[in-house]
């Protein structure tokens, strides 16, 4: 009446046959061709550095979005799901500085600033290949063909387009606000970069 159920499943084989089956057939493509592009749902989720592994603190928050795109997929939506790399910031700055064995703003300055920023450009991408791996094996379904680049000029100006339209609209103002500072870097700190453990109370 039933058939037999194999009391020594492989979890991890039966993850990769489903990979293959959905890269296999397209699946992920036909889910974006088969609804309607007036019946679209877009969703940027925010890139990732790809000068440094993906790692739990990627994994977890990751999953979680995806579960976003994943829910209007299933309600009938056309999602593309575009994603991008972060090419901008302190942590392609520090892992430069790292390999060239130089430290501050004024090591850089003294280097040659345009000669500093085509280093950094030269790994932002270092471990890209490593990402996809990681994130195609968590399921998730990622346009790598169309995504962005924030160092992409059309991206750059896509940005102060938005910025142009929000300050048209009254949404943005002068004011005043306290920042975490590196006097090393000549440069204010994000949180994240606060976070990394550079700065303390002396």
């Amino acid at each position: 009446m039933f058939r037999p159920v194999n009391t020594k499943v492989d979890f991890p084989q039966m993850e990769e046959n489903v990979l293959s089956f959905w890269q296999a057939e397209d699946i992920f493509k036909k889910s974006i061709e088969s609804r309607s592009q007036e019946n679209e749902y877009v969703f940027y989720d925010g890139p990732p550095f790809a000068t440094g592994l993906p790692h739990f603190g990627h994994l977890v928050p990751g999953t979680i979005k995806d579960a976003i795109p994943r829910y209007h997929t299933m309600k009938g939506k056309r999602v593309r799901r575009g994603f991008g790399w972060d090419c901008h910031g302190l942590p392609v700055e520090y892992e430069m500085e790292k390999t060239l064995g130089i430290s501050g703003h004024s090591a850089i300055v003294k280097y040659g600033v345009a000669k500093f920023n085509e280093q950094c450009r030269s790994i932002v991408l270092r471990y890209t290949k490593e990402w996809q791996s990681t994130i195609n094996r968590m399921g998730r379904w990622v346009d790598w063909e169309n995504g962005y680049r924030t160092m992409d000029t059309d991206y750059m100006e896509t940005i102060w387009w938005v910025f142009k339209t929000l300050y048209e609209k009254g949404y943005i103002y002068e004011g005043y606000n306290i920042l975490p500072y590196s006097p090393a870097l000549a440069s204010p700190l994000s949180n994240f970069e606060v976070n990394l453990g550079g700065y303390q109370d002396v």
